[in-house]
């Protein structure tokens, strides 16, 4: 095996499997239909998924532990506080899921099963028709929550779709490192936004996302060290394969995933 197989088969191992899938499917519609049952009509606007398990970059929990599936509950009214809404739902998960893991994890309520964990978002919306959720402070922030898909999807077409198993393995490392960074969605909107031109295969562009990975004073220390690793290592595969060494360029790959 070689750097590139190895990174291309870490990469296509790093989607959800047909069990997996099938699970969520099936948690997702029985979530729907006790929403349907708690809640009066009319109070629930709409409610939908979003986030990376719609564009096809979550990783399965055994890659990431908080992977997560991201379900917005849009209320049909815009009355009330946050708090408010994040109660009414910690009530209804309460209600349903007893024996699960329930907490409140800033703006939304984190509902953890066996299979799978659950970010429930409340939203509602302005007087413009904008979704509008809380911000983690007390107040409200206008989202438009699945608008970086088409971006996403117009970028990897563009580049032989090889971006978002660029962020399937960036993410990858990102849990293997103990969680430098913290937002998978920025994490995600930071890979769409590098430059690949010219750049050839999934080594090149899984290298170039390490490349331009910075250190930064606003960092703790060892997020800094992370990212020094992180090139170290990428660095010294790259000789490796010039000296002609590819089970030791691997090897080292490996190490940048603790393997």
């Amino acid at each position: 095996m070689s750097v590139l197989s190895f990174l291309t088969d870490t990469a296509s191992s790093a989607v959800l499997s047909t069990t997996e899938q099938s699970s969520i499917t099936t948690s997702i519609s029985t979530l729907q239909t006790r929403i349907g049952q708690y809640f009066a009509s009319g109070v629930i606007k709409q409610h939908f998924r979003f986030g990376s398990s719609t564009r096809g970059t979550i990783l399965p929990r055994s890659m990431d532990e908080r992977s997560d599936i991201d379900y917005m509950i849009v209320f049909g009214e815009n009355n009330a506080t946050p708090q408010t809404y994040l109660n009414r739902l910690k009530t209804f998960v309460e209600k349903y899921y007893s024996s699960s893991d329930i907490r409140q994890s800033s703006p939304t309520i984190v509902l953890e099963l066996n299979h799978i964990k659950f970010d429930l978002v409340p939203a509602t919306t302005t007087w413009l028709s904008k979704l509008q959720i809380p911000d983690g402070s007390g107040g409200w922030m206008t989202t438009n929550p699945n608008d970086f898909n088409a971006t996403l999807e117009a970028r990897n077409k563009e580049h032989k779709s090889l971006i978002k198993p660029s962020i399937r393995l960036f993410k990858y490392w990102n849990a293997t490192a103990g969680f430098p960074f913290r937002s998978s969605f920025e994490m995600e909107k930071w890979v769409c936004g590098l430059s690949f031109w010219f750049l050839v295969n999934q080594k090149d562009y899984f290298f170039a996302v390490i490349n331009n990975l910075n250190t930064s004073s606003s960092y703790t220390q060892w997020v800094n060290d992370e990212i020094t690793r992180a090139k170290i290592i990428v660095a010294k595969v790259r000789q490796y394969e010039k000296d002609e060494m590819p089970v030791t360029a691997e090897n080292e790959m490996k190490k940048l995933f603790r393997l």
